[in-house]
């Protein structure tokens, strides 16, 4: 057998890519197909609908569901401030009488006479959707969004956590194997990728928070520290949607791992270029991986983004078990027959030699594709 397929992460210098930008409901695109666009442009935008309240008025008032209407001050598609009357009866004694307060600033969307509720919704939200990246628009879906092309470095993490983020590169550690201390972090970092080298602590993230770096990426990061930073396990979640002050990339796994020599070698060619990251994470069906992109070109030939998984004997692979976790080597002979391995299973295996010249045998699962 000559091949065998494995999932990979991508660390390609350079590479023409494309990204989906998509509203979540229908809005207004702002660019049309050929528009040069920057990473903070706004490309198109929608509004979102305003937060539901429910407001209990005939319990309330103590009256009947059917009777509602009679006591409203407010009616269906009014505009309403927060603490203005909404409902209110009227009492023989002026001191028996109840006033119901709009809980918000908004309008009143409908009044059941069945229920005694009324709905009020706060205004809309405007939502920007910006371009991601530096590029140009290739295709635009009306009242959805655009597909934007770019060239340049793109480099997939393994795990992380937080949204879209935009700032320079800066490496902050001499060595893929440093470690990034809390005092390797200054002023000089806000709004800025941080790259650092094997690992970081709960301390330095915290750190990171404080100088207001863009984004953090390392080799490794503790379990431990990742639940504190966050306050609750991620389990088989997506994330990117963490509100963590920051997006933190882990290019290698977790615990203290020292990020790839090729992959911490684009970084330090990139140093001073502005990058586009994103920790959006998916572990599960349709896998999503977190990515740094860095436009412009370090290399004049440009391949086309595919996705690609036929192992063959040289290629570059990450080992994603123990004993050799997070370690890095080239397949050097891919054996076609079936060996039993520890568990008393029968698999395929392949033999990876190692940086330092060690030659280990591995299953096929065990093992990620490093496309460079």
């Amino acid at each position: 057998m000559a091949h065998a397929y494995t999932p990979g992460l991508k660390v390609v210098p350079s590479i023409r890519m494309r990204r989906r930008r998509m509203l979540p409901i229908p809005g207004e695109v702002k660019v049309q197909v050929g528009d040069k666009v920057s990473a903070r442009d706004i490309v198109a935008q929608t509004q979102l609908p305003g937060k539901v309240h429910l407001v209990n008025v005939a319990n309330r008032l103590g009256i009947g569901a059917d009777e509602v209407r009679r006591f409203m001050r407010k009616k269906e598609g009014d505009q309403i401030f927060a603490n203005e009357a909404l409902a209110q009866n009227d009492p023989w004694l002026k001191f028996m009488q109840t006033v119901i307060p709009s809980p918000i600033t908004g309008s009143v969307e409908s009044i059941s006479e069945i229920t005694g509720q009324v709905i009020l919704r706060e205004p809309p939200r405007l939502l920007n959707l910006s371009a991601y990246i530096d590029g140009v628009v290739v295709e635009v879906m009306p009242k959805s969004g655009v597909v934007v092309e770019t060239e340049g470095t793109f480099i997939q993490g393994i795990f992380g956590v937080g949204g879209e983020a935009h700032g320079a590169i800066t490496i902050a550690v001499d060595s893929p194997d440093s470690e990034l201390l809390p005092e390797f972090l200054t002023e000089a970092h806000k709004g800025k990728v941080v790259i650092g080298g094997a690992h970081a602590s709960w301390e330095t993230l915290q750190k990171a928070k404080a100088v207001g770096a863009s984004g953090i990426v390392v080799g490794g990061i503790n379990d431990k520290d990742l639940r504190q930073l966050l306050g609750y396990d991620i389990g088989v979640a997506v994330t990117g949607q963490e509100n963590i002050g920051f997006t933190l990339i882990v290019t290698e796994g977790f615990g203290v791992i020292t990020m790839a020599e090729h992959t911490f070698d684009l970084f330090r060619k990139r140093q001073g270029h502005q990058a586009s990251i994103s920790g959006a994470t998916q572990i599960r069906a349709g896998v999503l991986r977190p990515e740094i992109i860095v436009p412009g070109l370090l290399e004049s030939k440009v391949p086309e983004a595919a996705e690609r998984g036929a192992l063959t004997v040289g290629d570059p692979v990450r080992i994603i078990r123990e004993p050799h976790f997070g370690v890095i080597g080239r397949v050097s002979a891919l054996p076609s027959e079936l060996t039993k391995i520890g568990t008393e299973s029968k698999v395929r295996i392949l033999e990876v030699t190692l940086e330092k010249g060690e030659r280990v045998v591995v299953p096929r699962a065990n093992v990620e594709l490093l496309e460079r």
